[in-house]
């Protein structure tokens, strides 16, 4: 029964630290002939976004370094450095792939 809670309580920890969509119904009801009818029914999605303390909780638990003992300042800080590098990683493999793309429409014109 214990290692059921945990289990549990892991899965719920996961699906919050990796973030999740919500599907929500909201039914409008007027009263039509003296009954109660629905009269509209509208159905939506929202997502809901990685929370980072669930994110350092599960580093912490599963013994991953740095990122579990870091604070939602220096988490922040850190994501903006990684987009950054990804950024600019992309931006250097488009130019090498129009340099390269260029360089086979002169061998091409030859």
């Amino acid at each position: 029964m214990e290692k059921d809670k945990e289990t549990k309580i892991g899965e719920a920890l996961l699906k919050v630290a990796l973030g999740f969509q919500v599907a929500e119904v909201t039914e409008e009801y007027a009263e039509v002939d003296g009954a109660m009818k629905l009269t509209k029914r509208k159905r939506t999605k929202k997502d809901v976004p990685p929370d980072l303390k669930a994110v350092q909780l599960l580093l912490a638990e599963t013994g991953g370094t740095g990122y579990a003992t870091m604070s939602d300042e220096e988490l922040e800080e850190e994501k903006r450095r990684l987009l950054e590098g990804l950024r600019l990683q992309t931006e250097q493999e488009k130019k090498k792939t129009v340099k390269q793309s260029e360089k086979q429409k002169k061998e091409s014109k030859k």
